[in-house]
């Protein structure tokens, strides 16, 4: 695979996460939690596709091959930095709406 598909890999299963999400998180604000956990569910497995892209990079270039520092590959790994923060806060967004339903 080239540099520019496996960037926009990385790109497209960020941003897949990301509004996984935001629909986790609209979801648990209408108390449906089972379905906000699938969705962040999804959204994991989306960032597990993005890392394991990011790994093979990462394995290649502690293997010795130049891996090219582009302005797109910085892109990608900022659009998947947001995704990990978006999951990492709509679980506890998610969790403060449980606690909400339970007063």
């Amino acid at each position: 695979m080239d540099m520019e598909a496996i960037v926009f890999e990385i790109i497209g299963c960020a941003g897949t996460a990301k509004s996984l999400v935001f629909e986790a998180i609209g979801e648990a604000k209408e108390g449906n939690f089972d379905e906000a956990e699938k969705l962040l569910g999804d959204a994991k497995a989306e960032l597990l596709k993005a890392h394991d892209v990011q790994n093979d990079l990462i394995f290649q270039e502690s293997s010795g091959n130049d891996i090219p520092m582009k302005l797109l590959l910085v892109h990608a790994e900022d659009h998947l930095m947001a995704a990990i923060l978006a999951k990492d806060l709509g679980e506890e967004m998610i969790n403060l709406y449980k606690l909400n339903r339970v007063k």
